[in-house]
Formats: structure tokens, C-alpha cells, sequence
């Protein structure tokens, strides 16, 4: 299976409706209603665009909980979202993607470690998903059985759990192209500290990492990043840094803190004092297109050394948040120049990409499905309905 230019379709399959604990089933149908979800045209857009294919983020949460009619109606409504895209001319990766943010069918408790509670469940929604797509439109679907999974780089239990999840997918679907990726969230370091022998045995197999390097520039303004307290209020942090001075961004940064009427003084003076310093280390450092060339150069002496072609390395997700309504983060133009060069340093180490996201706060697309005409050309693609040369 050979891919290029991709991207994400995330939250389609996700936002889920469990019902609180002490319960730990969900609401019919399984997805907020109200989440963005992408229509035929929207596909064909993206198409016409010139990606050849999607990533689809999976909540196995619903897979696992539902039982009987309602859980194979649920494999028929994920069935009529694969022939859409197939339809479109795009090619598939299933990416199952466990939701840390639920009470009950957490990452953990799925695939922790190989004797996790819901191990089992999970293994048997792998196999389900490679049994019933693994012979559909050969050569066009590949399965990620996990997303970032959370154990330590090099760490032997990831390696267990990733063979007996991968191994029990091959038995289902003998010639489905598989995905295998390194643990530590899944980051350049965890793929480097794979060995790739135990799956290279099971081809067809493709190896995925995810990149967001530098975070302070491409988390800048994110809300979710709770356990560290800088990035929300980070704005107006360039790229690449020499396109901006340091002591605008930190006066961005105060700004942003002031209008904060939920964090109490005490804690924003602590949180300003690491945020300077890191901005400090930033600047210093002068992070640019060099900068991502030399952080992939790493993967591809990983590749080079066991032998993987890199046009079977897949970076799965990379971008960055965007201000709009929701979020204070990078200023549009620094945004693009970001997207586009790690677009490129991608392709000039002869990756695949694909790009987070369609939707959300690092979106190719807003609410009203319009696409942002600068993110396009920064992942070297022209706007639908645009001549091509």
C-alpha cells in the first residue's frame, strides 16, 4: 500500500455519549450529534485537492461496550463511511483510537499492558475491524490498532501488547496492510526505540510516528495541556522564532494572562516565570526548517539501519493550533510557514504525512466546511476547482 499526502478525519467516529459512572455503557447512536462530520463533497474536495488518502480515528469504546443489533448496526454505520471513502477515491487508514478523557474505556484499561481489564474487548474490536474491511478494496485500507499508546519508550510491555494485537489482526486479514508505531505516545523517540523485526515478519506492515516538534510552537493556546500550565496562555510565538522578537510574544503572553479572570494571581506569576524561561530557550535556539530536518533525521537512520524503505514510514499526525473563535495561539501566517515545513522536511526525508485535522482548533476546514486556502497551498496542494499545471 503506497500513501502520500493524507489527512485526518477526526471526530467522525469519536465524541462519543457514555453515560457517567458508576455506568459504562453509552447513549444510541454512540457520537455526539451535533460534532463535525464530513460529507461526500467534502471527500471529493479533498480528492480534488490532491490527497490520496484519510486517516479515520476510531473510538473502540462503542465497539466494545455495544452487543448484539446495536453493535452490528454500528459496524454498518462505519461500513457505509468507508464505501464514502472509497468513493472519493481516497484511500483508508482505521486508526483505533481509545479516549483518555472517558471514565471507564481509557487507554489504560484497553491496552496498558497485555493483562489490562479490557485487553481482551479491545483485541476482539482490532479483530472484528480486520476481518470484515481486510479484504475490502485490496491494496487501498490499512489498520493503526492503537493511538499513541502511553508506555515509556522502548518499553517491553508495549512491544507484547503491540505483537498480540498486530499478530491476532494478521490471522483475521491475512493480506491487510497493517501499522505498527513506537510506544511514549507515540513520538520519533518510541518509533527509534523499536525494533521492527517482530513486525516486519508480518508484511505488509507500515511504521508511524506522529510530530509536533516544537510544542511551545504548535501547542501554543491549547486548553487540554492541563498538566502544564504555559501553553495556555502562549500566543504569538513565531515561526520560524527569528520571524518575531521575544519580548512581543512574552508581552502577548501577558496580555493573555491578564484578561484570565480564572487563575489566581499566585499561579500566574508561577506559571509567567517558566513560560519566560521557555520562551527564552526558544528564541535561543532559533527553531526553523533545520530544525525539523534534523529531528527526522533520527527516524530515517532508524529505517536506513533495519532496512524499511522510507515511503513505508508514516508521519501520522502533525499541525498546529490556529486562532480563531475558540483559541488564542499562532498568528495565521506562522501557522502556514510551520505546516509547510514540516510538509517538507517530511517529503524530503521520503515519508508520508498525514495532517491533523479536517476539523477542530488545528483544522484544514471551519464550521461551515470552507478550507483555508493558505493551509492548503502550505501542504503543497491546490484548492479544489483550481487548474492544475
Amino acid at each position: 500500500m503506497v500513501l502520500r499526502r493524507g489527512i485526518s478525519l477526526w471526530p467522525w467516529f469519536s465524541l462519543t455519549q457514555e453515560f457517567l459512572a458508576p455506568r459504562t455503557d453509552y447513549a444510541w447512536p454512540p457520537f455526539q450529534p451535533d460534532r463535525p462530520v464530513p460529507n461526500a463533497d467534502d471527500l471529493r474536495r479533498l480528492a480534488e485537492a490532491g490527497f490520496d488518502f484519510v486517516r479515520l480515528p476510531i473510538d473502540p469504546g462503542p465497539f466494545a461496550a455495544l452487543a448484539g443489533a446495536q453493535r452490528e448496526r454500528l459496524f454498518g454505520i462505519l461500513s457505509e463511511a468507508v464505501d464514502l471513502i472509497l468513493a472519493s477515491r481516497l484511500s483508508l487508514v482505521l486508526n483505533v483510537q481509545a479516549n483518555a478523557a472517558t471514565h471507564h474505556y481509557t487507554p489504560d484499561r484497553f491496552y496498558g499492558s497485555a493483562t489490562a481489564p479490557l485487553f481482551s474487548a479491545y483485541r476482539d474490536v482490532v479483530v472484528e475491524l480486520a476481518r470484515r474491511f481486510g479484504a475490502r478494496a485490496p491494496g487501498r485500507i490499512a489498520l493503526e490498532p492503537v493511538n499513541e499508546p502511553p508506555q515509556a519508550c522502548g518499553a517491553v510491555a508495549w512491544n507484547r501488547v503491540q505483537k498480540a494485537l498486530l499478530g491476532a489482526a494478521r490471522k483475521a486479514a491475512p493480506s491487510l496492510t497493517l501499522v505498527a508505531t513506537g510506544a511514549c505516545g507515540g513520538m520519533g523517540a518510541g518509533l527509534t526505540a523499536l525494533d521492527p523485526a517482530a513486525f516486519t515478519a508480518l508484511d505488509p506492515v507500515l511504521f508511524t510516528f506522529h510530530f509536533y516538534e516544537p510544542y511551545l510552537f504548535s501547542h501554543q493556546g491549547a486548553p487540554w495541556m492541563k498538566d502544564e500550565p504555559i501553553y495556555r496562555a502562549l500566543n504569538d510565538v513565531p515561526w520560524p522564532a527569528r520571524a518575531g522578537k521575544l519580548e512581543e510574544t512574552l508581552a502577548a503572553v501577558r496580555a493573555r494572562m491578564r484578561a484570565d479572570a480564572q487563575t489566581s494571581e499566585t499561579d500566574k506569576a508561577a506559571a509567567y516565570a517558566v513560560t519566560e524561561a521557555k520562551l527564552k530557550e526558544y528564541f535561543a535556539a532559533d527553531p526553523d526548517r533545520g530544525y525539523l530536518d534534523r529531528n527526522l533525521v533520527d527516524i530515517r537512520t532508524w529505517a536506513d539501519l533495519y532496512g524499511i524503505p522510507p515511503g513505508r514510514i508514516l508521519m501520522g499526525e502533525f499541525g498546529a493550533l490556529k486562532s480563531d473563535a475558540r483559541y488564542v495561539a499562532s498568528r495565521a501566517p506562522d501557522r502556514a510557514r510551520y505546516i509547510r515545513d514540516v510538509r517538507e522536511a517530511a517529503e524530503a526525508a521520503g515519508f508520508a504525512w498525514a495532517f491533523w485535522n479536517l476539523f477542530d482548533g488545528l483544522g484544514l476546514m471551519d464550521d461551515a466546511h470552507r478550507i483555508d486556502p493558505a493551509i492548503i497551498a502550505a501542504l503543497g496542494l491546490a484548492m479544489p476547482g483550481t487548474p492544475r499545471r
